[in-house]
C-alpha cells in the first residue's frame, strides 16, 4: 500500500504541446475567442493601451492553459500585441504604420507584405491570416471616410486622417486576394537641406530652384511614381512669399506649405452611385475665380493640365505642377496629349505654343537602383523652333553643376 501511495504521490502531470503559432486558423480562433471576452468588458475599452495589453495577455495565456499548449513568455507578449492591434489599431499594419522609416507599405494578398524603408523594397514578417482578415481591417480604415468596398465596388483610392494614401483593390478584380498600397504621410517633411546632403540636388541648384520660384517663373516637376516629384514641389513652394495667397489643388492632400496664405482644395471621387465628383479641372477653373497669385496643381494627369497651362499665361505666374514622365523633353508630349484629351482643337503648333509661353523650367528627378533619387536634369524652356519647344539645359546630374556655369538668372531674363 505505501508503494502504491508513493507512486500517486508522485504522478507527473501530462506533458504540454507546443503549438503551430504560424497556423492561421490557430491565431483565427484565439484572436475571436479573446476578443469576444474582451467585449464582455466594455469598460476595457476605455483603459490605457497598458492595462488593455495586460489583460488581453492574461486571456491568451488562459487560451493556451486550457488547452495544456506550452508557449513561451516572448511568444505570449508577441501575441497580445497582435490582439491588442486587432481591438484599437489596424491588426498587422499598425506596427508598420508606426515605424517613420517606413514611406510605403504594399500589400499583395495576405500573406505577402513588401515595405520602403530608404527608398528600397523589402518583404516584413507581418502578414493576415487570410483575405477576410485584409478586409476587415482596410475596412475599419474607411470606415471614417464613408467609402464603400465590395464586389459592386472593388477599387478605392482614399486618404486617411493622417494624410496617408491608401488605394485598394479586391476580387474579382485581384486575382491573388485584395492588394492595398499605402504611401504614408511624412510627419515632418523634408528640407531642402536635406535633399543636399543626400545629394539628390547640389547646393548651386538648389539656391537656383529656390531663387526661380522667388522670381516666380513657372516649374513642371516630371519623373516616374516614387521618384519624388511631390517632395520637390513641397519643398520649393515653401520659398513662396509669404504675403501671396496660393490655392492648391491635390486628389488627396499631401503638401506642407508653410506660407500663411494657403488655400488646400482636394477632388473628390463619385459616390457609390456615380455621382458627386469633383474633377481636378473643376478645382482648378474654380481656383482661378479665388483671386489667387499662384497656383499648385499637385499632378498634372488628365483635361485639367490645359486649364493649369492657361492659368500660367494669364498672370499666376510662380504656379508650379507635377507630371508623369521619363524626361523632361517627354514631359512636354504628356502635356500635349492631356491638352488634346481636354478637347482643345487648335493646331499642333498652337498646342506648342501656349507650352512654351506657360513654362519657364522643367526639372526631371528619378530614383536609382539603390533607391536614392536626384534631380538628373533641369531644362529651360525657351520658346518655339520651327514649331517645336526649345529646351536649354541649364543641369545635368552626370555634370553635378549648372551648365557652363552659366548666370541662369540673366539666361532665363534673355530668353523670355
Amino acid at each position: 500500500m505505501g508503494a502504491w501511495s508513493s507512486l500517486t504521490r508522485h504522478k507527473p502531470t501530462p506533458s504540454r504541446s507546443a503549438p503551430d503559432l504560424t497556423d492561421g486558423a490557430l491565431k483565427a480562433a484565439l484572436h475571436r475567442e479573446v476578443i469576444e471576452r474582451l467585449e464582455d468588458d466594455e469598460a476595457l475599452f476605455s483603459d490605457e493601451p497598458s492595462a488593455m495589453l495586460v489583460r488581453i495577455e492574461s486571456l491568451v495565456r488562459d487560451y493556451f492553459d486550457q488547452r495544456a499548449e506550452q508557449v513561451p513568455v516572448e511568444s505570449l507578449e508577441a501575441l497580445a500585441r497582435e490582439v491588442l492591434n486587432e481591438v484599437a489599431g489596424f491588426g498587422p499594419l499598425q506596427p508598420l504604420l508606426g515605424d517613420d522609416d517606413i514611406s510605403d507599405i504594399l500589400i499583395n494578398g495576405p500573406r505577402n507584405i513588401l515595405v520602403e524603408r530608404q527608398g528600397r523594397l523589402e518583404s516584413v514578417e507581418e502578414c493576415f491570416i487570410n483575405d477576410a482578415h485584409v478586409l476587415r481591417v482596410v475596412r475599419r480604415m474607411l470606415a471614417p471616410l464613408g467609402r464603400r468596398l465590395d464586389e459592386s465596388s472593388p477599387m478605392v483610392d482614399a486618404r486617411l486622417p493622417d494624410g496617408s494614401r491608401v488605394n485598394v483593390v479586391i476580387p474579382p478584380l485581384a486575382l491573388d486576394g485584395p492588394c492595398v498600397s499605402i504611401r504614408k504621410f511624412r510627419r515632418e517633411a523634408l528640407t531642402a537641406e536635406a535633399l543636399i546632403q543626400g545629394r539628390a540636388v547640389t547646393p548651386e541648384l538648389m539656391a537656383m530652384l529656390q531663387e526661380s520660384v522667388v522670381q516666380r517663373r513657372n516649374i513642371l516637376i516630371s519623373g516616374a511614381t516614387g521618384s519624388g516629384k511631390t517632395t520637390l514641389l513641397n519643398i520649393l513652394s515653401r520659398d513662396i512669399p509669404e504675403h501671396e495667397r496660393v490655392v492648391t489643388i491635390e486628389d488627396a492632400a499631401e503638401l506642407q506649405l508653410g506660407n500663411s496664405h494657403v488655400v488646400r482644395l482636394e477632388t473628390r471621387p463619385p459616390n457609390s452611385e456615380g455621382e458627386g465628383e469633383v474633377s481636378a479641372r473643376q478645382l482648378v477653373r474654380n481656383a482661378l475665380r479665388m483671386r489667387p497669385d499662384r497656383v499648385i496643381l499637385g499632378e498634372s494627369r488628365g483635361d485639367e493640365a490645359l486649364d493649369m497651362l492657361q492659368a500660367m499665361n494669364t498672370g499666376h505666374l510662380g504656379s508650379m505642377s507635377t507630371v508623369h514622365a521619363n524626361s523632361a523633353r517627354d514631359a512636354l508630349v504628356r502635356l500635349q496629349m492631356m491638352v488634346r484629351l481636354a478637347g482643345f482643337e487648335g493646331s499642333d503648333g498652337l498646342v506648342n505654343q501656349i507650352i512654351a509661353t506657360a513654362l519657364d523650367l522643367v526639372v526631371h528627378v528619378t530614383r536609382d537602383g539603390e533607391g536614392h533619387r536626384h534631380v538628373v536634369e533641369v531644362q529651360q524652356v525657351r520658346g518655339l523652333s520651327d514649331g517645336r519647344v526649345e529646351l536649354a539645359r541649364l543641369y545635368r546630374h552626370e555634370d553635378r553643376r549648372l551648365i557652363d556655369a552659366v548666370d541662369w538668372h540673366k539666361h532665363i531674363e534673355d530668353a523670355a
